[in-house]
């Protein structure tokens, strides 16, 4: 066995270990370490602890290297050791963050890229119990030889594993792969890839192509993958060889031997791994006498959000549990599940929240029958399997295109006439709450020997508006000997769904859809009801608001002295103008306000600025550098007098001092903590020394409407930025007040801190209380933000609602994989609801004419084989910011 030199550290290279006792491995297959052995980094954020990072190339046989990061952080002595697996297509990178965080928070953690990702060599298995598992395996080899990683014995590291998606898959097969793995939490991932990619024996072609693209072409991945692929997708059909292959690489093929503490995350918005692969995953684990959780979060593979701080924090606590051994340390629930409303970008209304049961209820609990009308209806497969209908659209989601189409107020999915069959029920008669998977049995025939069928039931509205596909999510379902006729039970997706009174549920069988492969020859299928609808409920789910686990979301509040100095301001008593009684309901409205530079009589900061705010507004206000944006808030908040005009809060002018202000909570950036107390000590000290009751702090609410959790027993100096943001703005939370200023509140924050932040800042104002922001991120602004005011030297140049500002969402850019010949783009031109189209270096510019529609111009898209890579409205609050500035930005 080949050993590395001694690193400069004095430590040797990896060596070969003991081997577990349900290990694939290749006899006498030697570990070595390559480049970059014993080359440590530390990392530090803030004041946080550093940590230190060991990047390593290491050789694990057959002339595959992985290439692969060390942390830790802290003082000496052994600690449990976490394996992090990172997504299909993706790379350690991806994961360094969450490794850092579980570092500083006391584990070992070992990262690394899967063969054929990343730096990492060899071909693309889609975890290989012989190749990708056997790698997991002589990385827990290695694990068990660092002085740092606890062991249960010689050669056994007490470790877990957590990933999503791919990562996730992982993390269930080391389970039951290798007996030394003690706890795992797999994220939005798979139990049986072939009932993923084949369910109930049809091709789910687009995402098996989204696969093989993100591996980087077929020649990527391991020969016989390569060629299952390319018989699958050109027969349209999977073959019993296929589905063998499959699931040998699928957690499925080992579910009795994963007897480990399990927290499944699964999403909500997946049309890849829908929630149906947890639910296995659950109950055969439960099976082995292991402790399972489920958590079904809002996002998934299709988009929406992921709820990354939320589900980082739940699994820092499961292994603060399972593996380090605390036991008053909290896990959360048994089952939990998001549920949300979205976000209207016109009045920000948005419902975010958990719901959660003591026991997890299966997709099954609690059906209820729901009859359903309708006659014996025949339909066509068309010749060709198109047009087909739409439902997701694989790859989109994540890139925005999805989230785009939902700007523009309409719905994705679209049905062909004469290719489907429906049935109606009466209107609900009480709201009900879908949670599970519907079932229904429906008698087919076909004039060919097989049918394929694609099953959803959707949301109708009062007067039969535009129908709702709960999470986009469909069924397709091959019937054999249909030419005879067969009874067919039909297992619909699972979703959480709310049908509120008056509604309708419409049970659709289509032919067709996008995601899928039909047949291509001709057909009539008939279709007729054998039972009724079975929905799912679930009453023992009990809803609270959102309470978001420990490591943190963020936020507020007013630096040290200056917040200080605004809250204390409360207490003194200045005279001013009578308070307006028309405007006791209005949080904010400034008139005529002017503020000059010192020493400059003729120059103006701020000058006759006038504007409204609200309640229940979150209000942008925008500028460039000098628009006089920092001078209007330290005005609002009582900082400095104006020379001219008034501000008046809730019907009471605002001077330094006034007693209106303490409705007022503010952050400016750089907020100031002592570092030695812990985060719910400083909250506590802060409200102490405005001399204002204790009760009034409202201290809990504050702070589960910034999501912070178990962080806040933690002194600060461990904080990273983002949990200081976080605690700020819950400071400036403190005594929830009516009207919340945020002055660049996402500076120094990543995209997912800057996503919960928008969340916060949504919640807060979802109550009916009043939010201003100010922020250069002009894309985060247009998807907070309910209103704007725009400011350009100090005047107002555009107030109003973000749609109004933004503009109309008749333009369509639809981003393309390649540029298009001019025959194409006149083709797209030319077709119906198509007013004009125009190439750009994006893709193409579309213009709707009266009749157009997003969905049907997506679906005209993909029969002409257009290689659509997202589709949004063109014009952006970018755009119409630097038109309303003239380019002074």
């Amino acid at each position: 066995m080949d050993l590395q030199p001694p690193s400069r550290h004095g430590r040797p290279g990896w060596r070969g270990l003991l081997r577990g006792p349900r290990r694939l491995l290749a006899a006498g297959a030697a570990v070595a370490v390559l480049a970059g052995a014993g080359t440590w980094t530390a990392v530090a954020s803030d004041d946080a602890p550093p940590v230190r990072r060991a990047d390593r190339v290491v050789a694990v046989g057959d002339g595959v290297r992985l290439d692969t990061s060390y942390f830790t952080s802290g003082p000496g002595g052994r600690r449990p050791a976490v394996l992090l697996g990172h997504g299909f297509g993706g790379s350690k990178d991806d994961v360094r963050q969450q490794a850092q965080d579980l570092a500083r928070d006391g584990y070992a953690v070992l990262t690394w890229s899967a063969r054929g990702f990343g730096r990492s060599t060899g071909k693309i298995g889609l975890n290989d119990p012989e190749g990708e598992v056997a790698d997991v395996s002589k990385l827990i080899d290695w694990l068990a030889e660092q002085p740092q990683v606890e062991l249960d014995k010689a050669g056994d590291p007490r470790v877990g594993m957590a990933g999503g998606s791919y990562g996730g898959a992982i993390a269930l097969l080391g389970a039951g792969h290798d007996d030394r793995v003690d706890a795992i939490a797999p994220a939005v991932t798979y139990w049986n890839l072939a009932d993923a990619l084949f369910p109930n024996g049809v091709f789910k072609k687009l995402w098996a192509g989204v696969f093989v693209s993100s591996g980087g072409g077929c020649d990527r991945f391991e020969p016989a993958l390569c060629r299952m692929y390319e018989r699958v997708a050109e027969s349209g059909e999977p073959d019993a060889e296929a589905r063998r292959l499959l699931e040998r690489r699928s957690p499925s093929a080992v579910g009795d031997r994963i007897e480990v503490p399990t927290l499944l995350v699964q999403g909500q918005s997946d049309s890849l791994f829908p929630l149906d692969q947890a639910d296995r995953a659950a109950k055969a684990i439960r099976a082995n006498g292991a402790p399972v959780d489920v958590d079904w979060i809002a996002g998934g593979h299709d988009g929406g959000d992921l709820e990354t701080s939320r589900v980082q924090a739940r699994v820092r606590g499961w292994f603060d549990r399972h593996l380090k051994g605390e036991e008053n340390t909290g896990t959360g629930p048994a089952f939990r599940v998001t549920r949300t409303g979205g976000v209207d970008s016109t009045d920000g209304a948005a419902r975010l929240r958990g719901a959660s049961a003591d026991r997890y209820p299966g997709l099954g609990s609690g059906r209820r029958p729901i009859p359903l009308t309708g006659r014996e209806q025949s339909f066509d497969n068309p010749a060709g399997a198109g047009p087909p209908a739409v439902s997701a659209l694989p790859g989109l989601g994540g890139s925005g295109g999805l989230a785009r189409l939902s700007s523009l107020g309409v719905g994705l999915s679209l049905d062909f006439p004469g290719q489907y069959a429906r049935f109606e029920s009466a209107p609900m008669t009480r709201d009900l709450r879908i949670t599970g998977s519907p079932t229904v049995t429906v008698h087919v025939r076909s004039t060919s020997e097989d049918a394929v069928l694609f099953g959803k039931v959707y949301d109708v509205g009062p007067g039969g508006g535009r129908p709702v596909l709960p999470a986009q999510l469909v069924t397709p379902v091959r019937v054999e000997g249909a030419r005879s006729g067969r009874d067919v039970t039909i297992t619909l997706p699972a979703v959480d769904h709310e049908v509120q009174k008056g509604h309708r549920l419409r049970l659709v069988l289509s032919s067709t859809d996008l995601g899928y492969a039909s047949p291509t020859a001709p057909a009539t299928y008939t279709v007729a009801l054998a039972s009724d609808l079975e929905v799912p409920t679930v009453p023992a789910l009990t809803t609270a608001a959102a309470p978001l686990p420990a490591w943190v979301w963020w936020l507020p509040l007013t630096a040290g002295a200056i917040a200080l100095a605004l809250l204390l301001s409360a207490r003194r008593r200045t005279a001013g103008p009578a308070p307006d009684p028309e405007l006791a309901g209005v949080p904010l409205q400034i008139t005529g306000l002017s503020k000059r530079y010192a020493g400059s009589p003729d120059r103006y900061a701020v000058r006759d600025l006038s504007f409204r705010v609200e309640k229940g507004q979150v209000l942008g206000l925008l500028g460039p550098n000098g628009a006089g944006k920092t001078t209007t808030l330290r005005m609002l908040m009582g900082l400095i007098g104006p020379d001219d005009g008034e501000i008046r809060v809730f019907g009471h002018a605002v001077r330094p001092g006034a007693p209106v202000l303490s409705r007022v909570g503010a952050f400016v950036e750089g907020a100031g903590f002592l570092p030695h107390l812990s985060g719910r000590e400083n909250l506590e000290l802060y409200w102490r020394a405005t001399g204002r009751p204790p009760g009034d702090a409202h201290l809990d609410e504050a702070l589960e409407i910034a999501g912070l959790g178990d962080a806040l027993a933690r002194a600060v100096r461990t904080y990273s930025q983002g949990m200081r943001q976080r605690l700020a703005i819950a400071q400036a939370m403190l005594g929830l007040p009516d009207l919340l200023i945020l002055d660049e509140p996402t500076n120094g924050l990543d995209p997912p801190q800057i996503r919960e932040m928008r969340e916060v800042m949504i919640r807060y104002a979802a109550a009916g209380r009043t939010v201003i922001v100010s922020s250069h991120l002009l894309a985060e602004v247009e998807q907070s933000c309910t209103h704007l005011v725009v400011m350009d030297r100090g005047r107002l140049v555009q107030a109003g609602p973000v749609g109004e500002i933004v503009g109309s969402g008749d333009t369509l850019l639809v981003g393309t994989a390649a540029p298009l010949e001019e025959p194409v783009v006149d083709k797209v031109a030319a077709l119906p609801g198509v007013a004009s189209a125009v190439r750009t270096d994006d893709g193409l510019l579309v213009r709707l004419g009266a009749d157009g529609s997003a969905p049907r111009l997506v679906a005209e898209l993909v029969r002409l084989e257009v290689p659509v890579t997202s589709v949004g409205p063109h014009r952006r609050l970018e755009d119409a910011f630097l038109t309303l500035i003239g380019g002074s930005a």
